[in-house]
């Protein structure tokens, strides 16, 4: 007679075996320490030493590009300045005073940092004489604005540098004067005002055409230039490169 258990219990006999197998081998569990193994001390340092040498190469490389960020701040600095001068007098019909002061300490241009140069704006006060006497004018005690020039940039000129587009020295400056009246490099620096109608004048009242040349020590690349037509108080400001200008 025909005995199925025996046939199926023959055919199992392979797979309980191998279950058997198994069980006296149990699968290896991990230690979770080990798998949060973290970095050793070299590989930390060796890390470090790759991205601060990075960064001193991305430093060096940034370094003249953040040159000529500079300059161009101390360039918008004195355009924007001498504009708003300008513009003040004409809308208070008063004359106002320009003055570039040497950083230095107990005046209104203290030393901090780099800086080496302010803008001074002051107002003209008119005092009513006693008749017949006409009325006078007096300079203000006190600016109406001091305004640090850009760090480490001041007036300045190049060796080589050309005169600006508009020519009012007629030769190229001579370094390192960075403030003309006209071909005069010893233009006035307490006299130079914006008058009620606009024009700019000298310390007697008549017009003059200024230029005014701004730089970095040592970094021709940073030239910037502007100026001033007398006739109309219009500024102008130019962007350099040690050998020419450009508006």
């Amino acid at each position: 007679m025909f005995d199925s258990t025996r046939i199926v219990l023959s055919a199992g006999k392979g797979q309980i075996g191998s279950w058997l197998r198994r069980s006296n081998h149990p699968t290896r569990t991990v230690d979770p320490r080990q798998r949060m193994r973290g970095f050793s001390v070299v590989e930390l340092l060796t890390t470090v030493i790759i991205l601060l040498v990075v960064s001193a190469m991305a430093v060096f490389q940034m370094q003249p590009m953040w040159q000529q960020i500079q300059a161009n701040a101390g360039l918008d600095q004195v355009k924007s300045t001498l504009r708003q001068a300008r513009e003040l007098a004409i809308s208070d019909r008063r004359t106002i005073v320009v003055q570039f002061l040497t950083a230095a300490t107990g005046t209104s241009c203290p030393p901090d940092g780099g800086i080496l140069t302010c803008i001074a704006l002051t107002q003209m006060i008119v005092v009513a004489g006693t008749p017949p006497a006409p009325p006078t004018q007096t300079l203000a005690t006190t600016p109406l604005l001091v305004l640090p020039i850009e760090n480490k940039v001041q007036l300045l000129s190049f060796a080589g540098e050309p005169d600006t587009p508009d020519g009012f020295i007629g030769a190229s400056p001579e370094a390192p004067n960075g403030l003309y009246s006209g071909s005069n490099a010893s233009a006035p620096t307490t006299g130079m005002a914006f008058q009620s109608d606009g024009t700019f004048t000298d310390g007697n009242g008549n017009p003059i055409n200024v230029s005014i040349f701004l730089g970095e020590t040592g970094i021709p690349s940073s030239s910037r230039a502007v100026t001033i037509l007398g006739n109309t108080g219009r500024v102008f400001a130019y962007h350099g490169t040690g050998t020419a200008w450009f508006r």
